[in-house]
């Protein structure tokens, strides 16, 4: 149990980075760890007109070939469904302006992936 907690602490601090590096970029951020039945959305976002599904993916080093590697197309999907539904249920038009994106930590280093993949 504790060891589940320390991975939910360690990944919150690392999604309130990811949160502050892409306000610092101009994002708004909307909202975080949105939860579905169907899985979860680290961070919602908008970027101008864009509302942005964004992935948080921390790894401590690049030694299993870093944060990049960490979102498999099932994840991908997942998180394309859950963005289906925030759509859905907030009322937005389901020909909008989205797009889906990964911020990578790789031990110090951060960077920002627009349009990670498509959907």
């Amino acid at each position: 149990m504790k060891e589940q907690r320390n991975k939910r602490e360690v990944g919150t601090f690392y999604e309130r980075m990811a949160c502050a590096f892409i306000e610092d970029e101009g994002m708004e951020v909307i909202e975080t760890n949105y939860r579905t039945q169907l899985g979860e959305i680290d961070i919602i976002a908008r970027d101008r007109n864009t509302l942005v599904f964004l992935e948080v993916k921390y790894r401590k080093d690049r030694s299993h070939g870093g944060a990049e590697f960490a979102i498999p197309r099932k994840k991908q999907l997942t998180i394309m469904k859950v963005a289906k539904v925030y759509i859905k249920m907030n009322g937005l038009p389901l020909n909008g302006f989205y797009r889906f994106d990964a911020v990578l930590i790789d031990g110090e280093e951060i960077q920002h992936i627009k349009n990670a993949w498509q959907a």
